[in-house]
């Protein structure tokens, strides 16, 4: 009995592999071996730094939020606390917009923080 070899099953999983590895550098692109262990290696690098650039966004609002509220002489960590105390739900990635495009109404949203910090000072001194 021949010997099955299930090439066109083959052939195509590997014209995948190399179509998905096009404009890698070298082997890497050319030759299935390399490209497969190329591919896999860039699938594992794509789904860890999705989550990497949530992360340093975040990171990126916190820095421009802070500049902008030590700037009005606050720190970011009390300004934060006057928010939340006030009931304010706006995120960081909002903050930091406000903070770059609409000064005015930052400065106003600091001077409620700086409010609502104090009459949680206040509130846990009487309570």
């Amino acid at each position: 009995m021949p010997r099955a070899t299930n090439s066109a099953a083959s052939r195509r999983r590997r014209r995948r592999v190399l179509k998905e590895t096009k404009g890698f550098r070298g082997f890497r692109s050319k030759n299935y071996r390399y490209a497969k262990d190329a591919l896999f290696k860039a699938k594992q690098y794509a789904y860890r730094d999705r989550k990497n650039r949530k992360r340093s966004f975040r990171n990126l609002w916190v820095q421009r939020i802070n500049a902008a509220v030590r700037a009005q002489g606050m720190t970011y960590s009390r300004f934060m606390e006057g928010l939340k105390f006030l009931g304010v739900e706006l995120d960081r990635k909002v903050l930091s917009d406000l903070a770059i495009t609409d000064a005015a109404a930052f400065d106003e949203l600091v001077a409620q923080a700086k409010a609502g910090s104090e009459k949680k000072a206040q509130a846990a001194v009487a309570g």
